[in-house]
């Protein structure tokens, strides 16, 4: 049995960046840049208006000026502004060559092509300097996740295309008899598959492209047909399997069809029953079967993986600490991943931690993280904790 550090590392060991593909931008949102994307030009291009009003070269109270043309985004004034002259212009526009200043509309009485400068003028320029957003040479970094407001960004750059790490393909495999999909109606024997639905939103929600294939059954044939399926995929999760009974052929069925086991088993609770390698041109993570231990697994070493295989880095996931909101007691052997809720600031870690208990993972924003033999500790004793 190997520490949970260990056990990141040689699955990190497993796990390499993906290459980089080439996507429009409509479709890059969420996806993680691979290269760093470079401004080639000033925005805005131009020295534009802030306002709609008249482009003045003084602004003057109670002048009297002769407009002498319009600009319009999109529709510059072909000419400059000399002394006694404005220009009507539009937010957004070009400002016409020789303008100083923006006198917005309201501080303005027009007449005909003549204009009248109210008696209290606002001192703002309202012209928007060129480069005043963003100069050529300005970057987006790669490794950057793409969201809403860098997307923008991009556009407004003149990036139709950008280049991007390609999203890991995850096949998720649920294995046992005693599983039916959500929705059937399951025998008097069996359960609902959940595992992998709560896995398939985790690796969507960490810019996977997860593949849900079909329930193995607690036999070799199944298991091998199954996988068969999987051959495409960068990492294959199964769910269940893992452990040492009669029942449990993952191992001995990817061994036969040439699993490269790296570890089996892991010194943490939930989750002990853990397995790694490599299965042909894919990763492999043999996750444990009761539902809590799985999704724990998932976000303590699938989750790490998969930034890796994103070019992200290798670290495990983050932590922070807080305080706890009431006492508990001594931890085992083990390294404890406790579901507890942060609250106002402090910890609550929940009384019942059965590996079963969905509800209680439900309910759970939190992982308090105990080391091994850890002693009993008291409210407000900081803790270290993953977010979930």
């Amino acid at each position: 049995m190997i520490t949970v550090s260990e056990a990141l590392d040689q699955l990190f060991a497993l796990a390499s960046p993906l290459h980089a593909e080439d996507v429009p931008l409509l479709r890059a949102a969420d996806r993680i840049l691979a290269d760093d994307v470079v401004a080639e030009r000033d925005q805005p291009p131009f020295p534009a208006s802030a306002m709609d009003g008249y482009a003045v070269c003084e602004a003057q109270p109670g002048a009297v000026l002769t407009v002498i043309g319009e600009s319009a985004a999109g529709h510059r004034f072909d000419g400059a502004v000399s002394p006694g002259e404005a220009v009507r212009i539009f937010t957004g526009a070009p400002v016409p060559e020789g303008a100083k200043f923006v006198v917005i509309q309201e501080d303005v009485t027009r007449s005909d092509d003549q204009i009248t400068l109210g008696d209290r003028l606002d001192a703002a320029p309202h012209i928007r300097p060129a480069g005043n957003d963003f100069r050529a040479g300005m970057k987006v970094p790669g490794g950057t996740r793409l969201g809403a407001n860098d997307i923008a960004l991009l556009a407004a750059m003149n990036i139709g295309t950008v280049r991007v790490r390609r999203r890991p393909v995850v096949a998720i495999i649920a294995t046992g008899d005693e599983l039916v999909m959500p929705g059937e109606t399951p025998g008097p024997d069996q359960i609902i598959a959940s595992n992998s639905f709560g896995l398939h939103a985790l690796m969507r929600q960490l810019g996977a492209a997860p593949r849900m294939l079909p329930i193995a059954r607690d036999h070799p044939d199944s298991l091998r047909m199954v996988l068969a399926l999987a051959q495409d995929a960068d990492l294959v999760l199964t769910i269940g399997g893992a452990s040492v009974g009669d029942h449990d052929l993952v191992a001995r069925v990817a061994g036969s069809l040439g699993l490269e086991q790296a570890f089996y088993k892991v010194a943490m609770r939930p989750g002990k029953p853990l397995m790694a390698g490599r299965l042909g041109g894919a990763m492999m993570i043999g996750l444990p079967g009761n539902p809590v231990s799985a999704m724990v697994c998932g976000h303590i070493f699938v989750a790490p993986v998969i930034r890796a295989m994103l070019g992200l880095g290798q670290s495990a996931a983050p932590c922070a600490q807080a305080p706890l909101a009431a006492d508990i007691g001594a931890n085992g052997p083990r390294e404890h991943y406790m579901r507890a809720r942060l609250d106002n600031g402090a910890l609550h870690v929940f009384d019942r931690q059965d590996s079963s208990l969905l509800s209680v993972l439900g309910q759970a924003n939190a992982l308090v993280v105990r080391p091994p033999h850890d002693p009993a500790q008291k409210a407000g004793a900081m803790q270290h904790y993953i977010a979930l």
